[in-house]
């Protein structure tokens, strides 16, 4: 008996599918595939849009043609040769701090990563389409690094998508973030526009360094700081100086408020990729078990009536500071 080799495909995409990242519209046309070898695919320039390589958080047009390489899934592949396919997302929600018929802000508790990706089957939008399987659009406006909790948007029609966006690029919204940094932040130090380079570990995993501004792969990034308050010292449980910050952000890459502060020589408490693992670790003793970086205000125009919004999540029960610090 013989398995009939998948072929190449080359699909165009559609108006209810445009606004859509890549990674996504991949999920949902290449079913039973793992997403990790969707990641894969995408990395290797094997997925390609219009001839040309793209990224997974590629912002699809109506009209694009999406290269599809051969795949088998498991519905179509044997046994020995199929990866295992993912599990299906639990439905679940989470706490609304806004909805309506356009739009859904959540308030997203650290811990929980936005999307499926590397290493991970799945996140909170797929998780959101299976507690609302009669809805008929929920796609992410933007994202938090998966220890970040607070504020994310989701579209619940393209066109709220697309202007929603288009306010996040032309840096219109407010997006201000709380940060626990190790040390006293000095006052002066209020803007941040270290440009910041994307790269990745040879396990696929994503990382974030601050480089000059004459370096072709990198990308602006602007942070605006605030001291919202000091902490001294506590040498008797070996804590040092922090400072509890207000980042508001101006533009959007990946990882900025961690590699921007840590860069300066204040790190954020509990960071297990750019922090201080020794403080981390003592902190964890005192009762911080995770990152203090916190989604706190998100300021934006309502994408059909313009009107203005002003949302807040307040930090949980996890970002209480540790005894010794609340003092």
């Amino acid at each position: 008996m013989t398995t009939e080799t998948p072929a190449v495909r080359q699909l165009a995409v559609d108006e209810e599918s445009a606004g859509q990242r890549l990674d996504n519209f991949l999920f949902r046309t290449v079913k039973g595939v793992p997403k990790t070898h969707i990641y894969r695919l995408i990395r290797s320039g094997q997925v390609r849009i219009n001839k040309g390589r793209a990224q997974a958080e590629t912002r699809l047009n109506a009209g694009d043609v999406v290269r599809i390489p051969p795949v088998r899934s498991a519905q179509n592949a044997g046994a020995e040769s199929a990866p295992a396919a993912n599990p299906a997302a639990p439905a679940r929600e989470f706490a609304i701090l806004h909805e309506d018929d356009w739009l859904l802000a959540i308030d997203k508790p650290a811990g929980v990563a936005v999307h499926g990706g590397s290493g991970v089957s799945f996140g909170v939008i797929e998780q959101l389409r299976a507690a609302r399987p009669q809805a008929r659009y929920l796609e992410l406006v933007h994202r938090l690094d998966r220890e970040t909790s607070g504020i994310l948007l989701i579209a619940k029609r393209r066109s709220a998508l697309t202007h929603l966006q288009d306010q996040f690029r032309a840096r219109s919204t407010g997006k201000t973030y709380l940060a626990l940094v190790k040390g006293h932040w000095p006052e002066r130090l209020k803007v941040l526009d270290t440009p910041l380079h994307k790269y990745l570990l040879p396990d696929g995993e994503r990382r974030v360094r601050p480089t000059s501004a004459d370096d072709p792969d990198g990308q602006r990034a602007l942070s605006l700081v605030r001291v919202r308050q000091r902490h001294e010292a506590v040498p008797q449980a070996g804590l040092p100086a922090t400072s509890l910050l207000e980042v508001t952000i101006k533009t959007g890459r990946t990882h900025q408020i961690r590699v921007h502060t840590a860069s300066s020589g204040h790190p954020i408490a509990g960071d297990d990729k750019y922090g201080d693992f020794d403080w981390n670790r003592r902190l964890a003793r005192q009762g911080l078990a995770r990152m203090y970086l916190h989604a706190w205000r998100l300021r934006f125009a309502h994408p059909h009536s313009g009107a203005q919004i002003a949302l807040e999540s307040p930090p949980g029960a996890d970002l209480r500071l540790p005894a010794p610090l609340a003092l």
